[in-house]
Formats: C-alpha cells, sequence, structure tokens
C-alpha cells in the first residue's frame, strides 16, 4: 500500500498536471513576465482543443540530498471534468458528480459526492482558477527532457506562501509539441518530486461509462458510500 506522504506528495503534483490538461483558459495576469505568459497561453490555446487525453507518467521523489527515495507509475485519462487516475494500490475515479476511491490492497471502496469547493479533493476547474490568481511565473530558460528541449517557467505561490510546503514549481514545456513534459516541485526541506509524462495521447475515443466506477464486484461491507441519500 504506498505511504501516506506518498499519497499526499502525488495529490499535490496531480493536481498542477490535471489544471493543465484540462480546459485551459486564457487570461494569465499581465504584469507578470511577458515571455512566461506567451508560452503559458499557447499551451493553454492548444490544451482548450483537446476533447480526451491519456497519460501515463513516473512520479519520483529525492530527498534534500538529491538522492531518489521512491518512484512510481501511473496513468491518467480525462474528459471534460470526468477523470480515472490510477496510482500504486489506488484507483480514483469522478464522473464529475461522485468520487470513487479503490483502495486495491484492502479491496475497499469509498464513494463520495464531487464538491467543487473541497480543495481535498481533485477539481481541475477550480485549481486552474486557483494557480491563475495564486501565483507569480518567470521563464528561466532552455532545458531536455530526455530528446525534448523544453521552455522552463518557474511558479511562485503568491497568497499565502508561508503555510505551503513548496516554494516552487518549475514547469517543462516541450518546445515542438507545446505540451507538458515534466513538473518539479522544490520543498521547503530541500527535498523535490519530479512528475515525468512518458506518454501523451490527446483525442482517443473514450465512453463515458468509463468513469463510473463497477461495484458490482464488491460485497455491502466493503464499500464506504459517504454520498447524500
Amino acid at each position: 500500500m504506498p505511504s501516506t506522504k506518498y499519497m499526499n506528495t502525488m495529490k499535490h503534483i496531480l493536481l498542477f498536471l490535471i489544471s493543465f490538461l484540462i480546459s485551459c483558459s486564457t487570461g494569465f495576469a499581465q504584469d507578470q513576465d511577458p515571455k512566461a505568459k506567451h508560452i503559458l497561453d499557447e499551451l493553454s490555446k492548444k490544451t482548450k482543443s483537446y476533447k480526451t487525453i491519456s497519460s501515463e507518467y513516473i512520479f519520483t521523489i529525492f530527498n534534500k540530498d538529491k538522492k531518489q527515495v521512491e518512484k512510481q507509475t501511473g496513468k491518467v485519462i480525462i474528459k471534460g471534468n470526468m477523470f480515472k487516475l490510477e496510482i500504486p494500490g489506488n484507483t480514483i475515479v469522478s464522473n464529475g458528480k461522485k468520487i470513487w476511491a479503490h483502495n486495491k490492497d484492502a479491496n475497499e471502496v469509498t464513494i463520495k459526492n464531487f464538491d467543487p469547493n473541497n480543495d481535498d479533493q481533485l477539481n481541475p476547474s477550480k485549481i486552474f482558477t486557483m494557480y491563475e490568481s495564486g501565483f507569480k511565473y518567470k521563464y528561466l530558460n532552455d532545458e531536455k527532457v530526455n530528446t525534448a528541449v523544453c521552455n522552463v517557467i518557474a511558479l511562485y505561490p503568491s497568497v499565502k506562501p508561508e503555510k505551503k510546503k513548496f516554494h516552487t514549481v518549475k514547469l517543462f514545456v516541450d518546445k515542438t509539441k507545446n505540451q507538458v513534459a515534466k513538473m518539479v516541485m522544490l520543498m521547503k526541506d530541500g527535498s523535490s518530486q519530479s512528475y515525468e509524462i512518458k506518454k501523451f495521447t490527446p483525442n482517443t475515443d473514450i465512453q463515458d461509462n468509463i468513469f463510473v466506477f463497477d461495484l458490482k464486484p464488491f460485497k455491502a461491507d466493503q464499500i464506504t458510500d459517504e454520498t447524500d441519500m
């Protein structure tokens, strides 16, 4: 079963990922780095055209001495405000109204309402709005991610930064494909968390029923339903 630390850090960086992968809107603040703004606007414009997205990723945690302490792989499928997330030991599915969380080790499912005002739930549209008003950004340089040459943009929290566990998020945008290739979250304790996209496939035919979790194989005592009756 994944550690609590792993689940929490995965949640933070996945929120950043999905904020860029779902129906991105333009309108970044005009008083910020104009080069970074142009790159983000173009990224948003292209991502906005995607009807669906399937992505495979590698998530890595490094300690303050830059030594790898954890490495995991996973998948995410997105269609509108619906998504299916596969992380080690867990599957999280949302149809935009409910969220099903399947703990594979315990073989238990928890069902909750999808609440757009709940910061503890994956909510791409709100997270992206928060990003627009809650971060400053700056163009840093060009770097390679494997063979892809990327624009690197630093994001700095500007709203209550003292309460954040990280001080910077580095976003790597593939210059040729105009897609997010990698994100690195730099933590205040000196550690870092890297999220590298290994496969990115937009506009595939994905049926809506993939975003509804199948409860038929489970017994009643394996299901915790916390939705409003």
